[in-house]
């Protein structure tokens, strides 16, 4: 079902875009969360909402599924469905801890009218991502480069970076290198034993000849190998 709201809110983004908005999108703990999201209504009707908790993993294209809330995390809510008129601002409060740390979920506001019509009903989905770290993290990187080749015929970095460890890593951003010429790409989130598939374009001539992954706390440089497939 989720997929199913998902789609629909892919599909219908473009009319509804600052339609309701949650924020924030993002948010870090250390140990435990106690936090807030805020949910506006910018339309000009009442919209219901429904709060539902998710824990998910991420495919190494970057796509993300989810599932029920883990049981060995444990989400406290103030609300779990509630009416937000127009141009109104509400606020669900939570707290969380996990019974292994790092650990992270999503809390999905799903917005839909209360006007309902013979037609289709859209449904609104929108994320607030948790993460949390332990306390004391283990202080070194175990981030590898499994492969970085660039595909001339298809003039793409193929590159695939492997988390080993067991805290959850975060590429601030990818950086591609060929003599005085760069270009970047957006960072991403690397859970414990994660992996990521990377296909990216360089519009220059001359092929790349390394690509940098700006960690939190180092840098990770590979040099770019010739002839992949």
């Amino acid at each position: 079902m989720l997929r199913k709201f998902l789609g629909l809110a892919l599909l219908f983004c473009g009319c509804c875009a600052g339609a309701q908005t949650v924020s924030p999108v993002i948010v870090e703990y250390k140990v435990k969360a106690s936090g807030r999201i805020a949910l506006t209504n910018n339309t000009l009707l009442p919209m219901a909402v429904v709060v539902e908790p998710k824990s998910f993993s991420i495919n190494p294209d970057g796509n993300g599924v989810y599932r029920p809330l883990d049981p060995d995390i444990h989400l406290k809510l103030s609300s779990m469905s509630f009416r937000i008129d127009p141009g109104q601002t509400y606020y669900v409060f939570y707290s969380a801890t996990a019974d292994k740390l790092p650990a992270w979920f999503t809390i999905y506001s799903i917005f839909s009218s209360l006007h309902h019509t013979s037609g289709l009903d859209v449904r609104i989905l929108l994320p607030h991502t948790v993460y949390l770290y332990p306390k004391k993290q283990s202080g070194k990187d175990e981030i590898a480069v499994d492969q970085a080749v660039w595909n001339a015929a298809s003039s793409k970095l193929i590159c695939d970076i492997e988390n080993h460890g067991p805290d959850l890593e975060r590429v601030q951003q990818v950086r591609i290198e060929g003599g005085a010429q760069s270009e970047t790409a957006p960072g991403f989130p690397l859970l414990p034993g994660g992996k990521r598939h990377l296909e990216l374009s360089w519009s220059e001539k001359e092929p790349p000849q390394t690509i940098r992954f700006q960690l939190e706390h180092s840098t990770l440089q590979q040099a770019v190998s010739s002839g992949g497939k």
